[in-house]
């Protein structure tokens, strides 16, 4: 029985171990027909992310400095009086006037006076000098001829030169009461638009009181402060874009006329100043103006979205759609940046011309993902779509 028994556990032995010899010889065998359906699964399952392309081209790139001025007319004065008295005459406001035009005036009673007075003044000065200048001309050759004394000729020439200085003060006399009867009328110093009255008619008013403004609008200057660090950078001639977005106004091309010296110690700039022709009058002074000097122009230059550029501890890169098998896949590529302005940065480094960079999509990818591009933009039609001031500054030469 003992036999019998340990003959059937032999058996069994024998059995499992063939068992085990069978498992191990399957784990071992070559790959059969259906590995590659394998590896296709798994490239089907490698990631594909949704992207837009943008192809690059040589592009005009502008590095703009963008500041705030404000509108002031080309020529505002206001005017004061230059005598005391009663206000007669006011031009009406909002009048057009030439220069030289009258623009306010005074009593002139008393000045017209004053001018009658000095005026008779003069002719008695004249008539006396006359007179005196008579007798020195008739008393000349009798001194000659030793029929008079020296000292009798001496008392002739001396009432002949009394006489002309008394004509001379007569004459200066008149002189300033016509000066002072001016005085009484304020005149246009340039031609303009009556603005304000700072008086009424038949007020008293007292030397040097403000009148009346008298504003010029046909050519005004947009005045604007820039920063310090940009004194370089800016000067007469220098580009410039002026936007009148809060008006409703299209958008003006001008050069700067002016580039002051010192610097502002309160907000550490200095100023500019850029003149418009203004014949229709829609600028107005005060108005707020966006201003953007052309701070340097580079020619055909990669320029990116800065959007587009990924930034990490290693540094910035961009992401380049290459080719393969399977289908545009993407790169990540490590670029050099350059000057930036309004949303735009120039690749100095790392890009060529003619390559496809993702400038939407590029934050979901990694290197080595498939792209399923909905669209790829050139520079003309990114520029034509886009909405941002930023990206219509990108121009093909």
């Amino acid at each position: 029985m003992h036999t019998a028994m340990h003959t059937h556990g032999w058996i069994r032995l024998s059995v499992l171990t063939g068992l085990v010899v069978l498992v191990l010889l399957g784990g071992c065998a070559p790959p059969d027909a259906s590995a590659p359906a394998s590896d296709t699964a798994l490239a089907a399952a490698k990631r594909r992310v949704r992207v837009e392309l943008l192809e690059l081209r040589p592009t005009r790139f502008v590095d703009w400095i963008e500041v705030t001025g404000t509108v002031e007319a080309e020529h505002d004065a206001t005017l004061s009086a230059q005598a005391s008295g009663t206000v007669e005459y006011l031009a009406p406001l909002g009048s057009r006037v030439e220069e030289g035009a009258l623009l306010a005036r005074l009593d002139q009673t008393l000045a017209r006076a004053a001018l009658k007075q000095a005026e008779a003044q003069l002719a008695s000065a004249r008539a006396a000098y006359e007179l005196a200048l008579d007798n020195f001309r008739r008393q000349e050759p009798l001194f000659r001829d030793s029929i008079i004394s020296a000292l009798e000729f001496e008392n002739v020439r001396a009432q002949r030169d009394q006489a002309e200085a008394q004509l001379r003060l007569a004459e200066a006399a008149v002189e300033q009461a016509r000066k002072q009867l001016a005085h009484t009328e304020i005149r246009a110093p340039f031609a303009g638009t009556v603005e304000t009255h700072f008086v009424d008619v038949g007020e008293q008013i007292a030397m040097g009181q403000p009148v009346v403004r008298l504003v010029n609008l046909r050519q005004v200057k947009v005045r604007a402060g820039v920063p310090e660090r940009y004194a370089r950078d800016v000067r007469v001639g220098t580009s410039v874009e002026l936007r009148f977005q809060a008006y409703g106004l299209p958008p003006r091309q001008a050069t700067v006329t002016f580039v002051g010296n010192a610097i502002d110690p309160a907000n550490r700039t200095f100023p500019v100043e850029v003149r418009l022709d203004n014949p229709d009058g829609q600028l107005k002074p005060e108005m707020v103006v966006r201003v953007r000097l052309a701070r340097q122009v580079l020619d055909s230059v990669v320029v990116v979205p800065l959007p587009a550029v990924v930034r990490d501890e290693t540094g910035t890169s961009v992401f380049v759609a290459d080719s393969s098998a399977e289908g545009p896949v993407a790169r990540q590529r490590y670029v050099t940046l350059g000057p930036s302005s309004e949303g735009l940065v120039v690749v100095t480094q790392g890009l060529r011309f003619g390559e496809k960079v993702v400038v939407l999509g590029q934050n979901d990818l990694s290197d080595g993902d498939l792209l399923d591009v909905l669209q790829t933009y050139t520079v003309a039609a990114l520029a034509a779509d886009a909405t941002t001031d930023s990206v219509r500054t990108l121009q093909t030469p």
